[in-house]
């Protein structure tokens, strides 16, 4: 049995973390994990992430890494190793963060956006082991996908695949990615927020009080996790705000399905932690907008990884990097 040993770095906006795992044929275990505030700059970031990862290394009493992969939110360039100013990192304009990790440890480093990241981790670990056509969809923060085509990892020309958040499902709708309908704009954290404003506010002054907003001047409370916990609770205007997240969420997976004819589709987040209120809706409308025969290879599930995806991300790309 061959054991590789895996740094995973994960950038984001508010805080990075690093992460060792180890494994060995299909069963990855994590042995430490540590995060930090994202320092201002970009140097200081890639500072504290080699003192962090020596840090473990020297606790953990490892002398060697097989490889390291980073995880940072888009857009970047793979290939050259670029981070090129995210909008949750706009101090990283063209920074390569490749080659100082490649320099001082001497492996292999591979970096990819957080979708293909989530991707590669749910198809070696996760809910798509086995599969050779799966798309990973993000739905937390925003909503993007990670590609598997014919068993492999697509990203694109220029790293812009699987961008289908910016896909208008709706003239009208919540904002996201900088457009108004979009898929991102109805199916993500900030979108649901917005879409449950704006349902709340015309059911006030109907005179419907929401239970998760009991006047208007609670409205810039309303977060799609109050909303879902309502939901749940059994709030009718909630409900009714998840049911049209979950229409327009299969409008978007149909899209999906008719254009790459994927046998998985796995969606984090959100979907995971709502399925009891979302799957149905979310089904009949797939199976309503999608070509059948395309429809009836194709299975939608939660995360295998759950709450943890995050964790194996940038780990599943350190391994990626080994095995292309």
């Amino acid at each position: 049995m061959q054991r590789n040993l895996l740094a995973g770095l994960d950038i984001g906006g508010t805080k990075c973390a690093v992460t060792i795992g180890s494994v060995i044929d299909s069963r990855i275990e994590i042995l430490e994990k540590k995060q930090f505030p994202t320092p201002p700059s970009p140097e200081q970031a890639i500072k504290q992430l080699e003192d962090m990862l020596d840090h473990i290394l020297q606790a953990l009493n490892l002398s060697s890494i097989n490889a390291i992969g980073i995880s940072c939110g888009g857009p970047l360039d793979s290939k050259r190793g670029l981070i090129l100013s995210p909008p949750n990192l706009p101090n990283w304009d063209k920074v390569d963060v490749i080659t100082p990790f490649h320099e001082k440890y001497g492996v292999p480093v591979g970096l990819q956006n957080d979708a293909n990241a989530c991707a590669l981790a749910e198809w070696k670990w996760g809910a798509g082991q086995g599969a050779s056509n799966m798309i990973f969809l993000t739905f937390g923060t925003g909503m993007g996908a990670g590609l598997i085509l014919n068993g492999n990892l697509y990203t694109g020309t220029n790293d812009m695949a699987g961008e289908v958040g910016h896909i208008r499902l709706a003239e009208e709708g919540p904002l996201g990615y900088g457009k108004f309908g979009s898929f991102e704009g109805f199916c993500s954290g900030g979108g649901i927020a917005n879409l449950a404003k704006k349902m709340t506010e015309a059911a006030i002054h109907k005179g419907k009080t929401p239970s998760f907003c009991p006047s208007l001047e609670d409205k810039e409370k309303i977060t799609a996790k109050s909303v879902g916990i309502a939901a749940q609770n059994g709030d009718p205007l909630a409900i009714e705000v998840y049911h049209e997240v979950g229409r327009k969420l299969g409008r978007g997976l149909a899209i999906l399905v008719d254009l790459l004819n994927p046998e998985r589709i796995i969606i984090g987040s959100i979907y995971g932690r709502q399925q009891d209120i979302l799957e149905l809706i979310v089904k009949e409308e797939l199976q309503k907008e999608s070509l059948s025969i395309s429809h009836s290879v194709c299975k939608v599930m939660p995360s295998g990884l759950g709450e943890h995806v995050g964790d194996f991300a940038s780990l599943s790309v350190a391994l990626h990097t080994i095995e292309k």
